[in-house]
Order: structure tokens, then sequence, then C-alpha cells
């Protein structure tokens, strides 16, 4: 499975993104920079983090839309068309919650210190 780039700032100030764990060759000074560095434990149990964020929303959803249709055949086909409403009140309510929680986990991940090589 391929990671999301690492953003890399060489000390002469050129940016980029660089795929774990590639080396990157500074075109302005020639210093090399290798993502191999980071801990490969760290790196995938953040990327298994992040994806367990995004599984648990899918998940969630999907549940709630299957209990929600399993309603709508065995009680009264009419709830059906209270799909589109349940899911944009979730939408306004629970993921705005959901936003801020990964939002305040990214922030809180380590910035790694990669010496050019």
């Amino acid at each position: 499975m391929k990671g999301p780039p690492i953003r890399v700032v060489c000390e002469c100030g050129e940016r980029a993104l660089v795929p774990y764990p590639n080396t990157w060759v500074c075109e302005s000074c020639g210093r090399r920079w290798n993502t191999g560095q980071i801990p490969s434990e760290d790196y995938w149990g953040i990327m298994s983090e992040m994806r367990r964020f995004r599984l648990e929303i899918l998940g969630i959803g999907a549940v709630l839309a299957v209990g929600l249709l399993g309603l709508a055949i065995f009680v009264n086909f009419s709830l059906l068309f209270l799909l589109p409403v349940f899911f944009g009140g979730w939408y306004l309510v629970y993921m705005p919650r959901w936003r801020r929680r990964v939002r305040a986990r990214t922030r809180a991940l380590p910035n790694w210190t990669l010496r050019p090589e």
C-alpha cells in the first residue's frame, strides 16, 4: 500500500512532496533528503489510524443506512423517504464533530527532523 507523500523543506527553502521511503535531491543546493529516516512503525501506524478514521465513518453510515432501509422494508415503505433527511441531519450534526476530531489528531502528529545525506 502506498502512503501519502511527506513534505520535505530543504535548508535553502526549497520544498517538495516525497513519497515514503524515497529520496529527494534539492535542485537548488544539491542536498539529498531521505524520507526513509522516519521509523516505518511510526509512519504506518499513523496511516493505519487515519484509515481507521475513514472506515469508522463509512461503517457508521452503512449501518445507519441498512437499519433505516430495513425499517422501511419491514415496517413501512414510506420511511424510505426519510433517508435523505436523516443523512442530511447526520452530515450536519455528526460530521463536523468527526472532522474536528480528525483535524485535532492530525495537528498532534509528530514532526520528524530529517538530516540531509
